[in-house]
């Protein structure tokens, strides 16, 4: 196929935008990400429809209020949390709270007061084993109200009157009321697959059901898993998948097609190859960028490669595929309620082994310099001390957390692997290895004038 054949050489620009944007906000509305983005997304609707599904396999729903990308999920990706207006993580309380709350809109009319719906979320928070919502509790409230601003961020609920936070600090004096899109929030929860049949959060992921293929089908699906692979991850290195995937992540019709599509440039190195977002707009983590926590991990990036360049390390596999997703799904797995759930429908099927359990069997061998925690520690103190004084004030006198916050940037943009005792430099690192980086004096104050 040819990639935006309806598209004029002119217009391309404009298109590739809009495939940005779609894959960096799955969900459009009115108002999310701005009020742009809407139009722009229903102007290309058919080419991306058709696009997105022959490259990717993922399926674009448009309605009259919204634009939902349908993505096809290989991994489990840990890195993309919901976050508040504070950029705070969602903790497992306010995805349940989140969750709960789509469930209450849906069974309301057009209005709905914060209250009601927190006596809404409250009641079916308490037939779940260790949960519930006592809206006299300041953290559950808080926790509730993250979710409701996460949604009207969003244009599931657009504030008619009064304050969540005037009611998250007083209840009994405040209030808040909200009209209900109920195009949004059918829009927002769109499972693949019926979760009540569920007995493992990776039952969500893409997998060969052992149903009978053609050669030309089974390449066509690797071909849309590869490419699906350099769009979702930061880096894709060849020893992490198996050959078949290889075989298409090396293929020139890839990049020529993802760089078609997105506007971007794909770089190949003899490990593996990445999608360089240039234009800082598909990217949902940027690196470098600004803050404290950032800044740390580009100037620890490259203490790392200076030290894998000039001592011989010790090696180790990284883990692989397989072994990262059974890790991430015993932890999500963990907090699965089991109550409710229809144990013969969560027998998993003969012949249904994932793919990425047959990349393991495959897999390229490959060895990465190690480095030890106690090393890890000292070259945060080292930066602490060098550039600690460009550092904002609440990072200086905690460096292990700074450290781990730098570890976690790191990792999820495939530079390093966490391991037990420390982390692997992975190949990708060595772009940062010749990073300078200088502390900016602060501005002179310019002195009072005088006043006669």
């Amino acid at each position: 196929m040819s990639v935006a054949e309806q598209v004029s050489p002119l217009e391309l620009a404009d298109y590739q935008r809009a495939v940005r944007l779609l894959l960096a906000h799955p969900l459009v509305t009115e108002v999310h990400p701005n009020r742009a983005a809407l139009p722009l997304v229903r102007r290309w609707a058919v080419q991306l429809r058709t696009d997105l599904h022959e490259l990717l396999g993922y399926r674009l729903v448009t309605t009259a209020n919204t634009a939902r990308l349908l993505r096809v999920q290989d991994d489990l990706d840990l890195t993309r949390p919901a976050v508040t207006r504070t950029d705070r993580p969602f903790d497992r309380r306010r995805y349940a709270y989140l969750v709960l709350t789509l469930a209450a809109l849906g069974r309301s009319g057009t209005q709905i007061a914060l209250s009601e719906l927190a006596e809404a979320v409250a009641a079916d928070a308490t037939r779940i084993d260790g949960l519930g919502l006592d809206t006299e509790r300041k953290p559950d409230r808080d926790a509730f109200v993250d979710a409701v601003t996460w949604l009207t961020e969003r244009g599931a609920l657009a504030l008619a009157d009064g304050s969540a936070a005037d009611w998250a600090s007083s209840p009994d004096r405040a209030e808040a009321l909200y009209d209900i899109d109920r195009e949004v929030v059918f829009a927002i929860y769109r499972p693949s697959r019926v979760l009540q049949h569920l007995g493992s959060v990776t039952g969500l992921l893409e997998t060969d059901r052992g149903l009978a293929q053609g050669v030309h089908r089974i390449r066509e699906a690797a071909a849309r898993r590869a490419r699906r692979l350099v769009l979702e991850r930061p880096v894709v290195y060849y020893a992490d998948v198996s050959e078949s995937l290889r075989g298409q992540l090396r293929h020139p019709g890839l990049a020529e097609d993802l760089e078609r599509l997105t506007g971007q440039a794909v770089e190949r190195r003899a490990e593996g190859l990445a999608l360089i977002d240039a234009s800082g707009r598909l990217s949902d983590i940027r690196f470098p960028s600004g803050g404290t926590p950032s800044q740390a991990a580009l100037l620890l990036s490259t203490r790392i490669a200076a030290q894998v360049e000039k001592r011989k390390l010790p090696t180790m596999p990284a883990p692989t595929a397989a072994e990262r997703t059974e890790a991430s799904a015993a932890r999500i797995d963990a907090g699965l309620p089991l109550r409710g759930v229809v144990a013969e429908l969560t027998v998993e099927e003969p012949g249904t082994e994932t793919e990425t359990e047959t990349e393991t069997e495959t897999a390229e061998s490959a060895l990465y310099p190690f480095l030890t925690d106690a090393w890890l520690k000292g070259a945060m103190k080292e930066l602490m001390s060098t550039y600690g004084s460009a550092f904002a004030l609440v990072w200086r006198g905690d460096p292990d957390r700074l450290l781990r916050e730098a570890l976690r940037l790191l990792s999820a943009l495939g530079l390093v692997a966490r391991v037990e005792g420390g982390v692997l430099a992975l190949p990708l690192l060595a772009r940062y290895r010749a990073t300078t980086a200088e502390i900016k004096p602060a501005p002179a104050k310019r002195p009072a004038k005088e006043t006669s």
